[in-house]
């Protein structure tokens, strides 16, 4: 039993490092016993994003919909032979990772499958169930059962999720209308949107950061360099997108290359070494 498991949390890990360079680097610098955890959260996430996001050729409903059945089995269970679910019902069972975090994700998941003109209260019940409660699956696994720490760090690991979905919203509003139809910021519309909406979007996602760097400051040493170190990157994103006029990013998808991504890192590392983090 011990392989098999061993053999599917390395199946999520490969799907980590298959989809975002960014956050295996993350993963890499938190404490060994905190990186199959987090690839196996991880592994979960992309399959349900993969599902909604790219099966066009298939039926994304009944996808999801088994999904979603065959995870709270293999929670319930303790296996699947579905290595991803697997992994992940591993690391819910042995964290205790709260059933309606997991819901409120598959949840705005499903929401992707329709159309929606998002007002404020559908836009916050998306940003928390595609994003906030991931973080805080993460959270459950870095205070590892110390639950006063995790209700002290929830606020902030909601605050950096959203920060980190909202910049992706502005990063990705030009194909998400073009290839899915989709505008997820309130009251905006793609055809007339400038500077001054960019502006009111990146006032918010400034406090969501702000917010989230008092939370990281708070975490285990173990798990900090790892969350400062995708905090930073994600960080350097928004201010590159807030540097460029409404029109760019409408028309190309902005990046941090490599050789800062390798910068970032240096001095992530450098200040976790002196404690300045």
């Amino acid at each position: 039993m011990d392989l098999y498991k061993d053999t599917c949390l390395n199946c999520s890990k490969l799907i980590t490092e298959a989809y975002s360079t960014s956050f295996t680097l993350g993963i890499k610098t938190l404490h060994r016993k905190f990186h199959q955890p987090i690839y196996a959260i991880y592994g979960f996430v992309r399959c349900a994003d993969e599902i909604v996001d790219t099966f066009h050729d298939f039926d994304k409903r009944k996808l999801l919909s088994e999904f979603r059945k065959q995870t709270f089995e293999a929670i319930e269970q303790g296996i699947s032979l579905n290595p991803v679910l697997h992994a992940f019902q591993c690391v819910v069972n042995e964290y205790k990772i709260d059933r309606e975090y997991i819901e409120a994700f598959l949840n705005s998941m499903a929401m992707d499958l329709e159309d929606h003109v998002y007002d404020p209260a559908l836009y916050k019940e998306y940003i928390y169930g595609s994003a906030e409660v991931v973080g805080l699956m993460c959270l459950k696994v870095f205070c590892e059962g110390d639950q006063e720490m995790f209700e002290r760090l929830k606020k902030p690991a909601c605050s950096l999720g959203a920060a980190f979905q909202k910049v992706n919203f502005l990063r990705d509003m030009q194909s998400d209308f073009k290839d899915r139809g989709r505008v997820y910021f309130p009251a905006v519309d793609i055809r007339t949107f400038n500077n001054a909406s960019k502006e009111e979007i990146e006032a918010d996602i400034a406090q969501d950061f702000k917010d989230a760097y008092v939370g990281i400051l708070g975490l285990p040493r173990s798990a900090r360099m790892g969350v400062y170190l995708a905090y930073v990157y994600y960080l350097k994103l928004f201010h590159k997108i807030k540097g460029l006029p409404a029109t760019h990013i409408l028309n190309e998808r902005v990046r941090v290359p490599d050789n800062t991504k390798l910068a970032l890192l240096l001095g992530s590392y450098l200040r976790y070494q002196l404690n300045a983090i």
